[in-house]
């Protein structure tokens, strides 16, 4: 289960060195908005060779290309594709079109260098044409695995100030969980960009995840504990799932068509959230 993703600068050495002790359940490693014009190539070689000689077993590795508008794009996927990262993030998506376009090239490129699986793409969405076509994107080829929220390139393009309480976003935010819930996929949140503030970043990351989004991304290692503990699920969610699953089968078994857990009926969409809770724990380790 990804619950947290951590931005790391694509230019630096220290952090990329050691990005899997941070705690972060992904890290993405970024070609785009840390790196300026000037350091492209470079930080390009600097994240192809860490992954080819550093063991980052800890965690998944995404990496932030450049926008397909851009001359950056391919080159980048020319490097880093070879190394097997585990997604590519595809900023500034705007259309279908703008996956299946890189999708295309990144075939290309794992089948002239024999990379023998598909990596998989995160389209970026943080336009209002993005917003507007998240359904789509999130349709658009085989390898969309999730969807992300951007929210400060977003509300640049809205014309609106970015504000801790993100009302600004809120439709968005529904659209972006909507969307990828349509398609089955997950759905990553904008980070919190205040890394002082520590009680804002809880009430988002608690906000977010009452949206019904997957994870989030963090651009601090001080916050990655924070939106674990918030995207786990806590002791008592997972002793009720237990009790939810255990109720049903006896329920079953004893041919009642109605049962009822601590004075509430137990329909479908509880027994589905119970499943859910429980995966979510066993793929983090808390039950077996």
């Amino acid at each position: 289960m990804r619950r947290s993703m951590m931005f790391i600068p694509g230019n630096n050495s220290g952090m990329l060195l050691n990005a899997d002790a941070l705690g972060a359940d992904s890290v993405i490693f970024d070609l785009e908005d840390a790196v300026s014009p000037a350091e492209k190539d470079s930080a390009r070689i600097l994240v192809r060779n860490a992954m080819k000689y550093l063991n980052f077993s800890g965690c998944e590795i995404i990496i932030r290309i450049n926008s397909i508008d851009t001359q950056f794009w391919k080159k980048d996927l020319d490097e880093v594709i070879p190394m097997k990262p585990d997604m590519i993030m595809l900023p500034k998506s705007g259309t279908a079109d703008h996956v299946k376009a890189v999708a295309s090239y990144m075939k290309e490129v794992e089948e002239k260098n024999g990379v023998d699986r598909e990596t998989a793409i995160i389209p970026l969405i943080e336009t209002a044409l993005g917003v507007e076509n998240a359904f789509e994107i999130a349709t658009s080829n085989s390898r969309v695995k999730a969807i992300f929220l951007g929210g400060e390139d977003l509300t640049a393009d809205l014309r609106c100030k970015r504000t801790k309480k993100g009302d600004e976003i809120f439709y968005s935010r529904g659209r972006i969980v909507m969307a990828a819930r349509a398609a089955g996929i997950a759905a990553y949140d904008t980070p919190f960009t205040d890394v002082e503030d520590e009680e804002g970043l809880r009430l988002d990351a608690e906000f977010a995840k009452g949206l019904g989004f997957t994870g989030k991304a963090v651009i601090s290692p001080r916050h990655v504990m924070c939106i674990n503990e918030v995207f786990s699920p806590t002791a008592e969610e997972i002793e009720y799932a237990m009790e939810v699953m255990e109720i049903i089968k006896t329920a079953k078994e004893q041919g009642k068509g109605a049962i009822s857990l601590r004075g509430k009926m137990i329909d479908a969409p509880i027994v589905e959230r119970a499943r859910q809770t429980l995966e979510a724990a066993k793929s983090l380790g808390g039950i077996q």
